[in-house]
């Protein structure tokens, strides 16, 4: 069964081929995938491999955590299943959950209609 590894500490210039390239010393890699961010394509400083073997896999995470790479002391573990995340309507809201803030109309928003 293949493992999928979290790399983390990576400089934001790294590129997918460099990652396969680093774990590839320790055995077959499957795939190695750099995270961006959606908006400007910057890396976000990790990323994922996934190597086939899970001895070699073993090897490179022992090896290969808290090793330095281009000047950033690199994180090595296991990936862990992504969690769900709730669900949001899009409007972001303020920090009771709702759409906004009141408009000073009637009812029980504070603001510029307290006094009805």
């Amino acid at each position: 069964m293949s493992k999928r590894i979290y790399v983390g500490g990576l400089p934001f210039k790294t590129t997918e081929e460099e990652m396969n390239t680093l774990f590839a010393t320790y055995g077959q890699v499957t795939s190695a995938k750099l995270i961006t961010d959606k908006y400007s394509g910057q890396s976000r400083g990790f990323g994922f491999v996934e190597m086939p073997n899970d001895e070699e896999a073993v090897a490179a995470m022992e090896k290969l955590n808290g090793s330095e790479f281009g000047g950033r002391k690199l994180t090595i573990n296991e990936a862990r299943p992504m969690e769900a995340r709730p669900r949001t309507g899009g409007f972001g809201g303020g920090r009771d959950g709702g759409r906004g803030g009141d408009r000073g109309g009637r009812g029980n928003g504070g603001g510029y209609g307290d006094k009805w």
